[in-house]
């Protein structure tokens, strides 16, 4: 279980540090283009280690937008 938990914390650094690239980069991949709503979703439906909780996390943004929604839709 300590390794498991080791592994994962590497991973989730790894991801980290790779996300503090140059953003000026002029030969960006297709992948860049994705919203951070698409990359989160292709990551959710995945099998990676955590993906249910980032799924889980979507479904509470879109519950939050949507109830923003219906009370912005009262309000006068």
């Amino acid at each position: 279980m300590r390794l498991a938990a080791g592994g994962v914390a590497a991973l989730l650094v790894g991801a980290l540090l790779a996300g503090c690239g140059d953003e000026g980069d002029a030969s960006a991949s297709a992948a860049d283009s994705l919203t951070r709503r698409e990359r989160d979703s292709v990551i959710g439906a995945s099998r990676l280690p955590g993906a249910p909780v980032v799924r889980r996390a979507l479904q509470v943004s879109d519950t939050a937008a949507a109830r923003a929604a219906r009370i912005d839709a009262t309000v006068p």
